[in-house]
């Protein structure tokens, strides 16, 4: 059910426009005009590797960072000389930053306590708060009394209790485990829904972006190269750096003419028409491969061939991964489930294979990365 807190908090939720950002730190352009626009009540998330640029840009939306130029626009309000405390922004830090000699609750009514907000609403709020991250009746507890899951909870409750209309993460749960990290996600992506509060977060895990985001901004040597929903940046990236870094990728060399695209003798039928460069990849996702084996398909579905030789198997528990060199002398890597094999129907090493990829998966990326 849904609370008046969360109403308000929704209703106050605003739309955050970053325009032409730029920052320098010395002769290293940490920014490079990065533009893109969270809508109100959105879940975006800044994903990259190390070095690309997405903790740099929260930190000038949070106002810890001044850019070089640019703008950045909460509701209406451009806020890039403001200082952080008039932001009316909620941060989670990476390492929590909870205050050890103060208890939960005191470390959670802190920002209403900065606010001189009346005692009573002070209790009243920590307790619904706490309710809502699921840690109700630990407001006595001491810090250093509580899991890493926990923590990452009372440090969420701490910047959402004073109903700011931007909430920014900055890899709240690089700490966990990675079963406990797969539970935070569910967690918060549903704390979001419930609030409706416009949330920026900053990741360099994939999966962690595409399970928690509406959108996700892609930024590499700090630049952003792709802006779209998780479903679109997985199955259309804008180029190899997007394809290799979201999800399991190879690439096949591709020559485009006349609007024909080969892999060797090999002619493709394709997704979408080919991009006008002669040079493409051919981009394959290991669980889209499909081993033919003499299946039959319907005549609706268009199969591209490829045929190669099994040089690696490597158990992983759900699956077996092959590596496979196909006649054209490149490698590729695929997985066959466990629950179509058995011991006698295991690939072996030197055996002979045959692969498909439908004509609908069959996707080409510019090889820029």
């Amino acid at each position: 059910m849904e609370t008046s807190g969360s109403r308000s908090t929704a209703a106050r939720a605003l739309p955050v426009v970053i325009r032409n950002i730029v920052k320098h730190y010395g002769a290293v352009r940490a920014l490079d005009d990065v533009s893109l626009t969270v809508g109100q009540g959105e879940f975006v998330t800044l994903l990259g590797p190390s070095g690309s640029g997405k903790t740099t840009l929260l930190m000038t939306i949070a106002g810890f960072a001044r850019p070089t130029a640019g703008s950045i626009v909460v509701g209406d309000t451009e806020v890039v000389r403001l200082p952080p405390h008039k932001r009316d922004i909620g941060m989670v830090f990476q390492n929590y930053a909870l205050f050890p000699h103060m208890t939960v609750g005191e470390n959670v009514a802190y920002p209403l306590r900065l606010r001189n907000k009346p005692k009573a609403e002070i209790a009243e709020r920590v307790e619904q708060v706490l309710d809502l991250v699921q840690l109700a009746g630990y407001g006595s507890r001491r810090v250093d009394e509580l899991s890493g899951g926990q923590r990452q909870r009372i440090a969420l409750a701490r910047a959402i209790v004073f109903e700011p209309r931007i909430l920014l993460m900055d890899e709240p749960l690089s700490a966990l485990d990675k079963q406990l990290r797969e539970r935070m996600q569910i967690e918060i992506r549903r704390l979001h829904d419930r609030l409706g509060m416009t949330t920026i977060a900053v990741t360099h895990d994939q999966r962690e972006a595409l399970t928690m985001s509406d959108r996700v901004a892609v930024l590499h040597q700090g630049r952003l190269t792709q802006f779209d929903t998780p479903r679109r940046l997985y199955e259309r990236p804008a180029n190899r750096f997007v394809a290799e870094f979201i999800g399991e990728s190879s690439f096949l060399p591709v020559s485009v003419e006349n609007g024909t695209a080969r892999y060797g003798d090999t002619v493709l039928s394709l997704a979408e028409t080919p991009p006008g460069a002669a040079a493409q990849l051919l981009l394959l996702r290991p669980e889209k491969l499909l081993f033919l084996d003499g299946q039959a398909f319907s005549h609706s579905t268009t199969i591209n061939r490829l045929r190669g030789m099994v040089t690696e198997a490597v158990f992983q528990g759900e699956s077996v991964l092959l590596a496979v060199r196909l006649e054209g002398g490149h490698e590729i890597h695929t997985r066959l489930p466990n629950r179509q094999i058995d011991n006698a129907a295991a690939p072996e090493i030197g055996a002979p294979i045959e692969l498909g990829l439908a004509a609908e998966d069959t996707l080409l990326v510019p090889g820029d990365r």
